[in-house]
């Protein structure tokens, strides 16, 4: 064989494995599974969660699942449609007018792998007829009374597990056809009603028509689901989501423990602070949580008394994430869950669970005062912010540039990433990653800094 064909030949054996694996690669989502429920995917378009916005370095950050896209903007073309439908420019986006978890969908074009944004649209309230909808004080009543109605909450499983509204059955819209003949009360006539995640939630609303064609007549939608219920009433879980859902996962959470001191020393719940009822008043006043958003989860005996007191207190001084367990510490002990003895601890703390990427702020701290060789800090903020102050041990190498610049990096070291907010560091970790840094963590807080180099740092919880 000549040189030539042995050349041709190694050649294509080198080839074909780089086109097969390139070929095999799992294309990225373009589409949140909640988003599923009621749209495809479609090519130039991305649908799924606002994450967060960053006006001057003109990028959006979209969050699909366990995917997240950072997509550039161009702001003298980019349109911005909000959730009253009205259309405009990025003044829509300012003040934090598009809230983060909120459906979107992202129009784009792509130049060598490149998105930028053409639009951006904010998903709008439904709209139903007045007659088919009812409040929270209405459905509230309901559920003191305890009977006269069903009620379905139409949000996925794994919604669901985050806490319902007490007597909720758990019917998903996505699994509707599947269990409603076994779920949905023979009696055609009686009071049937839909909930789900909130004012722009489809799931209700299409529940109740699936409802509706299979021939039931009194159908209400509670519109405003569970995001106003929570900020005026509790939620339930079972014992089994408690274990499933939230301890055995290392879900971050409060979980008090509201009897007595002596009586929860022989049997409680592990991880649970006592916080006995009949100091409530007092324990209250003192519970000092920043993150009012911070789920609670109460328990007491197998009646439940004791605990819905508390919530509703708990609720009129702020907390809007609070759950009762149903049936206590009674139900979680007839389960055969795990049981812990002994003084329970009585501070109660919070600690979210921190974001893919964030770097410790102690250790940031470390790095900033003396980075190790193998570290190198970089600002992403732009020219203009960092002329007003930066670290004197940090590279700057703003966000919009970065894509560009990446090579310049160094990908055997540690690159942390950082801004004035968090903002623009997390978004440049998802495009670094996606460019294939693995060594790369963020700064998820407030700085603030001098021209001398000197910065003041904040968390918020």
């Amino acid at each position: 064989m000549s040189s030539l064909k042995k050349t041709a030949v190694s050649l294509a054996i080198t080839l074909i494995p780089a086109i097969c694996s390139a070929a095999d690669a799992p294309a990225k989502p373009v589409i949140a599974k909640v988003c599923t429920n009621c749209h495809k995917a479609e090519a130039g378009t991305l649908r799924g969660l606002f994450d967060n916005v960053s006006l001057k370095s003109k990028a959006i950050q979209i969050r699909m699942d366990d995917n997240v896209e950072v997509v550039n903007f161009d702001e003298k073309s980019f349109q911005v449609v909000n959730d009253a439908r009205k259309t405009g420019n990025i003044d829509l986006m300012k003040n934090n007018a598009i809230k983060k978890g909120h459906e979107i969908k992202i129009e784009f074009t792509d130049a060598s792998g490149v998105k930028t944004a053409t639009k951006l649209t904010v998903k709008p309230p439904v709209e139903l007829p007045a007659a088919m909808l009812i409040s929270t004080d209405e459905v509230a009543k309901l559920v003191a009374k305890g009977s006269g109605y069903y009620l379905f909450d139409s949000r996925p499983a794994i919604r669901f597990q985050d806490g319902a509204i007490p007597t909720a059955v758990n019917l998903p819209f996505p699994a509707f056809d599947k269990m409603a003949e076994k779920l949905l009360p023979a009696d055609k006539n009686a009071l049937v009603i839909f909930y789900c995640a909130g004012v722009s939630c489809n799931m209700s609303p299409a529940s109740a028509d699936k409802a509706k064609k299979l021939g039931y007549t009194n159908i209400k939608v509670y519109k405003d689901g569970m995001p106003a219920w929570s900020a005026k009433n509790y939620a339930v879980l079972t014992p089994q989501i408690l274990k499933e859902a939230w301890l055995d996962k290392g879900t971050s959470l409060v979980l008090l423990d509201l009897r007595p001191e002596q009586e929860s020393a022989k049997g409680a719940i592990k991880g649970a602070v006592t916080f006995p009822a009949k100091s409530s008043d007092k324990l209250i006043k003192k519970l000092t949580l920043k993150q009012k958003k911070a789920p609670i989860i109460l328990y007491d005996t197998a009646s439940g008394t004791e605990a819905a007191k508390i919530a509703a207190r708990l609720i009129k001084v702020g907390y809007t994430n609070i759950k009762m367990l149903t049936g206590g510490f009674d139900a979680w002990k007839a389960s055969g869950y795990e049981v812990t003895t002994g003084a329970l601890a009585t501070k109660i703390s919070y600690a979210p669970k921190p974001r893919q990427g964030e770097i410790d702020i102690e250790e940031f701290r470390k790095f900033a005062a003396a980075p190790p060789a193998d570290v190198i800090i970089v600002d992403v903020r732009t020219v203009a912010e960092t002329a007003l102050g930066m670290l004197k041990t940090a590279i700057n190498l703003p966000l919009p540039d970065l894509r560009e610049k990446a090579a310049e990096l160094p990908k055997d070291k540690l690159v942390v990433l950082q801004c004035n907010t968090g903002n623009q560091a997390e978004m440049a970790y998802h495009l670094l990653k996606e460019l294939g840094f693995t060594k790369i963590k963020f700064l998820n807080a407030q700085m603030t800094f001098t021209k001398n180099g000197k910065y003041e740092l904040t968390k918020e919880l």
